[in-house]
């Protein structure tokens, strides 16, 4: 008998897999058992001690589609209406840490998996499965590991994984969305130089906190350059009509657009798909209160589109501070991206369409953030993200990614099931 999603979920949420120290091996010990007893093949590969990575295989042949989430969840905090590691269900919602990001859609795709073998259909290919390790904090015990040890694991067709938008209505069309890409990291330190003096003869000094300061608000005025890749065009000239819009999307029109949409969260997270963004989020300097500070170092949180790279952040990041302050590119990640214009994203479609009605309109788009996608991405594997929700699902829930009272609606993770089993029918079967 295949265990219910919300089964499953339950029983994932209980096993606290908190990064750090992840204990995934929790994990991939309770897949263990469930695809021992449907006679799945599996294997559990550890990058370290505990931190452990689930790889299951159904079928045989070339076509190959991987079905990836990850185990590890970030920190519960407090403040929950229920224990975040009880997997309570209550109300048609599972509740706990992990429930969006990134359990439910683990248990989803698992029951995929077993009703496929269930079926005893014959596969045209394999399908993968992986439940990887540390993709809350970076992915080098996860999937980055798999990839420089054993790459041919978990090369696939392609994949598909978190990281897609959660569906939308807008003047009631229902709106699925498929991610297709990512913004790449160029986080920054800033660093200013002075010399030290007494505070009361502050003249007597330079102060570095102050030519910082300078540098910041310099940096609080930016505008950026708004630049389209082809993919988030074709997304916002396909909502535009939806707000009652009909004219071509430009440079200039874009923000009076986005500007117009109810939903906060939603327009700043599409006005990020246009341009580069720039956060300065940490700042430190100085070591007494009647000291005049000699140094101080900013820490910015940078985000970059396909096309950009480390000299477009350094060229703008000078032009924009000056020459006086150090600027030290300390984590560069390159942008990815996955062409929509290919079978697989159009098979996505099908499936999301089969599922949620053949009504629905689904959109590529590229993520601010970034998933374990990039990976694959960068090793030549097409990735993409889906945040697939039941019609009827609440669009808040979304905002509990990481927050307190994370949850999903059982119809939402039966959703995602049924979209996974229907989408590895389409290409394998």
């Amino acid at each position: 008998m295949i265990p219910a999603p919300e089964r499953m979920l339950s029983d994932l949420i209980r096993l606290d897999t908190t990064n750090p120290p992840g204990n995934e091996f929790k994990v991939a010990r309770y897949l263990k058992e469930i695809f021992e007893a449907a006679g799945i093949d599996y294997e559990i590969i550890e990058s370290e001690a505990g931190r452990a990575n689930f790889i299951a295989r159904l079928g045989s042949g070339s076509r190959k589609l991987l079905f990836l989430s990850h185990s590890d969840v970030v920190p519960a905090g407090e403040g929950w209406d229920y224990d975040p590691f009880s997997g309570e269900i209550a109300d048609g919602v599972i509740w706990g840490r992990g429930a969006l990001d990134c359990k439910g859609l683990m248990a989803a795709q698992v029951n995929a998996v077993l009703r496929l073998a269930k079926e005893a259909a014959a596969l045209n290919g394999t399908l993968l499965f992986a439940a990887t390790a540390d993709e809350e904090r970076g992915g080098g015990l996860g999937v980055r590991y798999l990839l420089e040890n054993c790459p041919e694991k978990i090369r696939a067709d392609f994949v598909v994984n978190e990281g897609g938008e959660g569906p939308r209505r807008i003047n009631g069309r229902q709106i699925y969305f498929v991610q297709v890409g990512e913004k790449g990291t160029a986080w920054s330190k800033l660093h200013a130089g002075g010399y030290s003096c007494h505070g009361s003869v502050p003249n007597l000094g330079d102060n570095a906190v102050l030519k910082m300061a300078r540098a910041l608000n310099s940096l609080a005025g930016y505008q950026p350059e708004i630049r389209f890749i082809p993919e988030v065009r074709f997304l916002l000239q396909e909502l535009l009509p939806l707000k009652g819009l009909n004219e071509p999307l430009t440079e200039t029109n874009v923000d009076v657009f986005l500007d117009s949409l109810e939903e906060r969260s939603f327009a700043e997270t599409l006005r990020a798909m246009t341009r580069l963004t720039i956060s300065p989020n940490t700042i430190t300097g100085g070591s007494k209160t009647n000291v005049v500070p000699d140094s101080c170092t900013a820490g910015v949180d940078i985000r970059i589109l396909p096309g950009q790279d480390r000299d477009y952040v350094t060229g703008e990041l000078r032009r924009l501070i000056g020459g006086e302050i150090e600027i030290e590119i300390a984590n560069f990640v390159a942008p990815t991206f996955t062409t929509s214009q290919a079978d697989p994203y159009r098979l996505i479609v099908e499936a999301t369409q089969e599922i949620a009605g053949a009504d629905v309109l689904c959109l590529p788009h590229i993520s601010p953030g970034a998933t374990d996608s990039r990976f694959l991405r960068a090793a030549g594997i097409p990735a993409y993200g889906i945040g697939h929700m039941a019609r009827e699902a609440d669009p808040e829930l979304g905002a509990t990614i990481h927050g307190k009272n994370e949850r999903i609606d059982l119809a939402s993770l039966h959703f995602r099931a049924d979209f996974f089993l229907t989408l590895a029918k389409k290409y394998l079967c």
